[in-house]
């Protein structure tokens, strides 16, 4: 028997908000954290702009000997996950105290896994270090290099922090990996190899070798105005904007969450994962894979698509995502289709790439409990290609039962997952 799982923590550090409640609270008013590029000089550039993270300070949620030896992107996920771990209660003290270093106490530490995605991990520390090599020779780059470099190590300072000895992984799967972490997650604990499991995605990439690259393939929107950079379905789109930051679940298998007080926000009941096969960038015409992809998640719900209120759309503000994306919502739904609200939240916090999925659940999350659809904030005048309602501007207060996210990655890798709106 498949057990359930519900969500009882959530947590995210992103272009909108350095917590749950200062985000979810820009994203209903539709503000836009789009700025123009400060890490550093874009003399040279023809991209501009980027949703950076403002003013992060993981002072407190991190081992300050640790600071300077772990790579922004891990420090992204790492006070993300102190957040949504803290809201879920799953680490206590004898004196009910919590900190960024306590151990698991409201479950047995092998029954609690972490599964943190990124798309390209510590780019930034990639280039500091290389610099240094070719500047002063390699005896001045870092030994903690290697460590701070590699993708899986959001996971694993994760897991360390707090003794989470389940199982403890990284999947790289683009812009999909937020996505796969969370399903991935799902399934083991409704297949009872974990009882609780940390996961999402984490990403920090906007460094002058990362834009150059995104820059380079015509993937980036080259717009000055922070406004009209991030439009997904506009019909003026002209790609996308590179984001960081990070959101965080905290799975629970729903008996043990109920048994121990735990709140619970909502149930998630679907997972869908597969591959278009077909370009490393490009995806399927018709968007075949996204369409195939949403069926798997919808029949793994048990549910029918008539269920489906509302789609937070992958929604990437590029010619190809956005029109074959909608083009595969029409081939899932049908006629249904144009009942359905769908929105792109990627208008107001750029493209996480490996961490977008996971922000994007959490807003997914919020949405649910807030009986609230977000606005593709930016959009202003839809694609004519393109008829569906997409929530253009302003968001819209609507009881929702069922809500799925998308995420359609380099590579051809589709995930999607559908959350359900709590009840006992």
């Amino acid at each position: 028997m498949k057990r359930r799982v519900v969500v009882t923590g959530i947590g995210t550090v992103n272009p909108t908000g350095n917590s749950v409640a200062e985000s979810w609270d820009s994203i209903k008013n539709g503000k836009i954290g789009i700025g123009e590029i400060t890490c550093f000089d874009t003399e040279g550039y023809k991209v501009k702009v980027a949703a950076e993270v403002k003013d992060f300070d993981p002072t407190g949620k991190v081992d300050k000997r640790e600071l300077r030896h772990t790579a922004r992107f891990t420090l992204l996920a790492q006070c993300a996950a102190e957040e949504a771990i803290k809201d879920s209660g799953l680490c206590k003290s004898a004196e009910g105290d919590y900190s960024y270093d306590t151990p698991v106490s409201e479950i047995a530490a092998d029954r609690c896994g972490v599964i943190i995605s990124s798309g390209i991990g510590g780019l930034d520390e990639i280039e500091k270090n290389h610099s240094k090599s070719l500047d002063k020779g390699n005896g001045f780059v870092s030994p903690f290099f290697v460590p701070m470099s590699i993708t899986n190590m959001a996971a694993a300072r994760i897991a360390i922090a707090h003794g989470f000895k389940g199982m403890c992984t990284c999947p790289v799967t683009a812009c999909a990996g937020g996505s796969n972490a969370i399903g991935d997650a799902f399934f083991r604990i409704r297949d009872g190899y974990e009882d609780a499991m940390i996961c999402g995605g984490t990403e920090s990439s906007i460094t002058p070798l990362g834009i150059a690259g995104f820059q380079n393939m015509k993937a980036l929107s080259e717009t000055t105005d922070p406004a009209r950079a991030s439009i997904p379905f506009d019909k003026d789109r002209n790609g996308f904007v590179m984001g960081e930051g990070s959101g965080i679940l905290v799975l629970e298998e729903y008996e043990h969450a109920k048994s121990r007080g735990a709140h619970i926000y909502a149930e998630i009941v679907g997972y869908g994962s597969n591959c278009d096969a077909y370009h490393i960038t490009s995806p399927a015409p018709g968007g075949e894979g996204g369409a195939a992809c949403m069926k798997l998640a919808i029949k793994d719900a048990g549910i029918t698509e008539s269920d489906i209120d509302y789609i937070n759309a992958h929604g990437t503000s590029t010619s190809l995502n956005d029109k074959y994306e909608t083009a595969a919502i029409k081939t899932v739904f049908g006629e249904k289709a144009k009942d359905l609200y769908v929105s792109s939240t990627k208008s107001m916090t750029g493209h996480l790439l490996g961490g977008a999925g996971g922000v994007e659940a959490v807003f997914c999350v919020k949405a649910l409990e807030d009986s609230f659809v977000p606005p593709t904030a930016s959009l202003k005048e839809t694609d004519p290609e393109m008829d569906l309602n997409y929530v253009p501007g302003k968001g819209i207060e609507k009881e929702l039962n069922y809500v799925l996210s998308n995420s359609l990655g380099f590579g051809g890798h589709n995930a999607c997952l559908i959350f359900k709106k709590y009840e006992q």
